[in-house]
């Protein structure tokens, strides 16, 4: 097989340089992949591969960190969207689209009674905060440790250009530790208006962790007895977990939920879906965006939810993620290395025993992987797609095969 190399995707970033500060910005920046392993810039995608803009080819474990959840370019989605866009995307008031999207989301979310839209996670995240405090009349909203809620001032985990005040009426308690929690509500007693928490830790660089029994039904229990507003952010994880909202696999039901990622199959979108009860304080915040009521994406997004629905979708990604984590456990055994794959099967991530937070041997075996053509990140979780074939995972386990190899071989116990 050809060795990879990137001239083109390293050019094109040094152009970049010149005109966007930094190149890339964001979680998409190459500084967070292995240096010389991974391209800058992508060209196409089709089904489960990418190929970049040297025309290397990827099996793709990272859907564009989350929105990919059928496979690029989709026919039945990319069909959607041709024919809204034969009519139009962005008028000066919404289409049908608006409606059908909200109706169907309420269809098939059993806790919600209405929906609103917007275009990033952020946006929605920030807006459910908004609402939580005008539904309470309070300041504080109570998030976990290290969570990731989004890029705006009061969640964002880079704090450079902030002040003080952005994050003064935030308040931390720990994933997993309802006495924390406890803590934090009697030390702030009647003036927490919401808590936002993930269905489950997905800190970007920490191995992923799934609620232990009790925890959420606990936290769900605090919010009832204090009046404060339950926010499920299902950003990352809606849509590859269960059709009505991550919560229904862990047995909870939020009073808000935010979702972004995998809700249109890569077009932009995003959406908070809440219960009646909030829906008066709903109407009172501000809440507005030129874009928010595209219909393209509307469109996506329906033919999106209605495949994923028909298909199943929800069960072959986590039928593929199974067979991803056997694979890899057991290439991990026989080369006596000691890994922690951690997350649920659609969402997972995998890092090295001894690399003790450092990453050493992580960005070692995804770069050696990436320079095969399999696509993992070394610091952020991995996605399946119901793209993903049995075809792919044979030839993604042969190159992870390599990869654990030469773990072992550069890093010898």
């Amino acid at each position: 097989m050809k060795p990879y190399t990137f001239e083109k995707s390293e050019a094109l970033f040094e152009r970049a340089k010149k005109v966007i500060p930094g190149g890339i910005y964001g979680h998409q920046s190459p500084l967070l992949l292995t240096k010389g392993a991974y391209p800058s810039f992508f060209a196409r995608g089709e089904g489960s591969h990418v190929w970049d803009v040297d025309g290397n080819e990827y099996i793709d474990y990272m859907c564009s960190y989350g929105p990919i959840v059928l496979g690029h370019r989709h026919p039945r989605v990319e069909e959607a969207v041709r024919r809204q866009g034969d009519l139009g995307n962005c008028f000066n008031a919404p289409t049908e689209r608006w409606v059908e999207l909200a109706e169907y989301l309420v269809s098939i979310t059993p806790f919600a009674d209405w929906a609103v839209f917007a275009k990033n996670g952020s946006d929605v995240c920030t807006y459910a905060t908004v609402v939580a405090r005008q539904a309470t009349g309070r300041p504080k909203i109570a998030m976990c440790q290290g969570a990731y809620h989004g890029a705006h001032a009061w969640c964002t985990p880079v704090t450079s250009g902030l002040t003080p005040e952005d994050r003064a009426n935030i308040v931390y308690f720990t994933y997993n530790d309802l006495e924390s929690l406890q803590r934090v509500v009697a030390e702030n007693h009647g003036k927490i208006a919401g808590l936002m928490i993930s269905p489950f830790r997905h800190d970007a660089g920490h191995d992923s962790e799934l609620p232990v029994e009790g925890f959420l039904s606990g936290v769900r229990k605090i919010c009832d007895d204090h009046g404060i507003v339950f926010i499920l952010d299902d950003v990352r994880a809606g849509f590859r977990l269960h059709m009505g909202g991550s919560g229904e696999l862990f047995g909870v039901r939020p009073d808000l939920s935010t979702y972004c990622k995998a809700i249109a199959n890569g077009y932009p979108l995003a959406a908070c879906l809440g219960r009646d009860s909030l829906r008066k304080a709903s109407q009172e915040v501000f809440f507005t965006g030129s874009y928010f009521t595209s219909a393209v994406p509307m469109a996506a997004s329906l033919a999106t939810l209605r495949e994923l629905e028909a298909t199943d979708g929800i069960e072959r990604m986590r039928a593929i993620g199974e067979k991803l984590r056997t694979g890899l456990l057991s290439e991990a055994r026989s080369h006596g290395i000691e890994v922690t794959y951690s997350g649920p099967p659609a969402i997972p991530y995998m890092t090295f025993k001894a690399d003790a937070g450092r990453f050493d041997r992580n960005k070692l075996f995804c770069g050696e992987c990436s320079r095969s053509g399999v696509y993992f990140a070394p610091r952020h979780n991995w996605f399946i797609s119901t793209a993903i074939s049995d075809q792919d995972l044979e030839r993604t386990l042969e190159v992870t095969d390599r990869a654990f190899a030469a773990v072992k071989s550069q890093f010898v116990a």
